[in-house]
């Protein structure tokens, strides 16, 4: 208060350099609590926005950015294919990319998915963007956005870092400037103000009474009125909590808990699945693969020929199930699988007739390959070569890791809960009544519908989709009856219904929480907030 003169309006940087002995948040604190008490007012507020590079936008600073880099490898190869342009930079952002150049005319697709450039200069946009990026990483620091030319700000507005996103090139920060003015109030109190410097004491210790240095001092009010310190108790992360009550659950309802490894083997998380080596969801794109080892060598090569066989040609017409023993293996499992059932009998499983398999060489060496669990299914697989109870009921909740952006629906690591039921009487109504009740009972959701699918592994197959009340229909996961091209190789000769659903997207609507990057948050006040429904 001792800065201030009587209609003299000062700003936080002159009360900074003013008092050195002043830190940032000391300052703000006080400001605040002398507004509340109507001594100071705010003079004037004036905004202004600083502008610097993101992370993205220094290593444009160096590698310049996509659309220049697309051109400068066109012109240093020649024409060159589709698939081998823009390795560098990430798939979303070399589509888009190359998209808005062929709109532009300055590239062009040819015959075979060859790109070639044409006789069309560079868009302006782009070497602009690229003038922009360079000057401010040689200022290496916030500038003014006002003191940038009409052209620069332009580009900067369209490239910058939108709020809660990170891919922007620049990163825009808005930043008040306030003047404080005393108040016809200021007088008044500072002069009740004891400028003797005397040391305001809060506690009379013993010691003090003792060596008499209480003498002199002022001591503070004590005010009995005032709540005693919030003790803030430990407690378990709502997620944990919800994790641990759906295995409560499903324990409760006479399933086992099956369990497998994060790094799995391509046979277990696909082939053993039905799903062709050729399926695009077994790109780079799609799946994480381990730098080493790179193999599984304890799979058994007998069980590895069953698989094989029945994708090159399909199961044998003469082979039974019973022809198929089950080869024991380590671990155990969860997925999905269905059979179409016959109008005249409803409710009942139509006895398949033997597939043609998928017609390709199947490669035996690739199969051992490791990758991160993509999903849950792996475990069921596991599990159905590992000679199961029949009739029995098993669950897993399974981590799984794909590429895949984030957003408020999907992550790159997720949890799955996978199930399978298997029995001779086991049929499609049994999935869409557990289905159903999982539903209703884990999310505690009100509206439920079904939708059909495809997937590799199961015949017929489902989806299933519940109603967020901010998000909308939201899908939860996939289900089905296990084709008999999965169950057949694997011992199993009963029908078995599977599904694998998204752990993360039942807890959303369980905690009535709108993003899924909630779910692991640090924000204690978000995690006392949230408590399951009881």
């Amino acid at each position: 208060m001792a800065l201030f003169k009587e209609g003299t309006p000062l700003s936080e940087q002159q009360l900074l350099e003013g008092d050195p002995t002043l830190q940032p948040s000391q300052l703000s604190m006080a400001l605040g609590w002398l507004q509340t008490k109507e001594i100071l007012a705010v003079a004037s507020e004036q905004h202004e926005e600083w502008v610097s590079l993101t992370t993205r936008g220094e290593t444009y600073a160096h590698a310049k950015n996509p659309a220049l880099q697309i051109l400068d490898e066109i012109n240093q190869k020649g024409p060159t294919p589709l698939k081998d342009l823009g390795l560098g930079l990430e798939p979303e952002e070399r589509s888009e990319i190359i998209g808005t150049l062929k709109k532009e005319g300055v590239i062009s697709i040819q015959k075979g998915g060859v790109v070639q450039r044409n006789n069309v200069a560079i868009p302006q946009e782009f070497i602009q963007l690229q003038n922009v990026i360079v000057s401010l990483a040689k200022l290496n620091q916030e500038v003014r956005l006002d003191t940038l030319t009409h052209e620069d700000q332009d580009v900067i507005k369209l490239y910058h870092r939108k709020r809660s996103k990170s891919k922007g090139i620049f990163r825009v920060d808005e930043q008040v400037i306030r003047q404080y003015i005393p108040t016809k109030h200021f007088r008044s109190i500072y002069d009740r103000i004891d400028k003797t410097n005397s040391e305001e004491v809060g506690v009379l210790t013993p010691q003090m009474l003792k060596d008499g240095s209480w003498q002199g001092k002022s001591f503070r009010k004590y005010n009995i009125d005032f709540l005693p310190p919030r003790i803030g108790l430990g407690r378990r992360h709502p997620y944990q909590v919800f994790l641990n009550q759906v295995r409560e659950k499903l324990v409760s309802m006479g399933f086992s808990e099956m369990e497998g490894p994060i790094i799995e083997s391509e046979f277990w998380n696909m082939d053993a699945l039905y799903m062709p080596q050729f399926h695009p969801a077994r790109e780079i794109h799609d799946v994480y693969f381990v730098k080493g080892p790179l193999h599984d060598n304890t799979i058994s090569q007998e069980l590895i020929n069953r698989v094989a066989s029945v994708h090159e040609s399909g199961i044998p017409s003469n082979v039974t199930t019973s022809e198929l023993p089950a080869q024991p293996t380590a671990g155990t499992p969860a997925a999905g699988g269905l059979r179409s059932l016959p109008p005249s009998e409803p409710g009942r499983l139509h006895p398949l007739s033997p597939g043609g398999g998928w017609g390709y060489s199947f490669d035996k060496e690739r199969t051992r390959r490791l990758i991160l669990r993509s999903q849950g299914t792996a475990v069921s697989s596991r599990t159905l070569a590992n000679q199961p109870n029949t009739p029995g009921k098993y669950f897993s909740i399974a981590r799984c890791f794909r590429y895949d952006q984030v957003d408020a629906t999907h992550a790159p690591d997720f949890f799955q809960i996978e199930g399978i039921v298997l029995g001779p009487e086991i049929h499609f109504r049994t999935l869409l009544g557990l289905l159903t009740l999982f539903a209703k009972e884990v999310a505690v959701a009100e509206e439920v519908k079904f939708l059909p699918a495809y997937f590799p592994f199961t015949e017929p197959s489902v989806e299933m989709h519940v109603a967020h009340p901010t998000l909308g229909w939201m899908e939860l996961g996939g289900a089905g009856l296990f084709r008999p091209e999965v169950t057949q190789p694997l011992g199993v000769d009963v029908p078995v219904i599977a599904w694998g659903l998204g752990l993360d997207r039942l807890a959303m609507m369980a905690l009535k929480i709108n993003d899924i990057r909630d779910l692991f948050s640090t924000d204690l006040g978000l995690i006392r907030e949230k408590q399951l429904p009881r």
